[in-house]
């Protein structure tokens, strides 16, 4: 029997540490933490389908919080139930103490912790769906007020307009010019539009 944890955060500016010393302090070898820098959204995570490989039966995984499990409800049930009924592995989530399936395996304990995960996992999606409403709410009021987002356009060489009339003289392929500015030959195409 085994003993893993996860981590996971949902950019690569955010830090795991909180997780990580949390996890070693309920017992996880550090050697088998797994950490994803990726949103919740789903579970196309690649730390996390190497952790499901490696959890047969009788092993633990122990999370911090069931949001860094994930956030879409649907996924999240389905991913508790492969990882208890089909690998039989038990699942601790440290902040939430009725969501610890090494405890009472009984029916009473089985159906308090599936509706604990079904109200949870639903908390968790309906929070993702809120910050995104208001994440697409903040940029389209920055729009308005003029705020614009990305990288600044970068300029022309000095030696692109000579290479611009080439190109529409057809003395040059985009391609050719592109590469004698050294951009793309799409960053080369939008400035002869402008």
């Amino acid at each position: 029997m085994q003993t893993y944890g996860y981590c996971r955060i949902s950019t690569e500016k955010q830090h795991c540490d909180r997780q990580f010393h949390a996890l070693i302090a309920a017992g996880v070898p550090p050697e088998n933490i797994f950490t994803d820098k990726l949103s919740g959204k789903d579970f196309e995570r690649p730390n996390y389908k190497r952790l499901l490989r490696k959890l047969k039966r009788g092993d633990r995984l122990i999370i911090t919080a069931l949001d860094r499990l994930g956030r879409e409800y649907t996924e999240m049930i389905e991913q508790w139930r492969h990882i208890t009924k089909d690998l039989h592995a038990d699942i601790t989530v440290l902040d939430m103490s009725l969501l610890d399936t090494t405890n009472r395996k009984d029916l009473l304990g089985t159906f308090i912790t599936d509706i604990v995960l079904q109200i949870l996992s639903y908390v968790a999606q309906n929070e993702r769906e809120t910050m995104l409403t208001r994440q697409a709410e903040g940029i389209a009021a920055a729009r308005k007020r003029g705020v614009k987002f990305g990288r600044p356009p970068k300029p022309p060489p000095s030696d692109f307009d000579r290479l611009k009339q080439d190109y529409q003289a057809k003395q040059i392929s985009s391609r050719k010019a592109a590469k004698l500015l050294n951009v793309s030959q799409c960053t080369f195409l939008n400035w002869t539009k402008k």
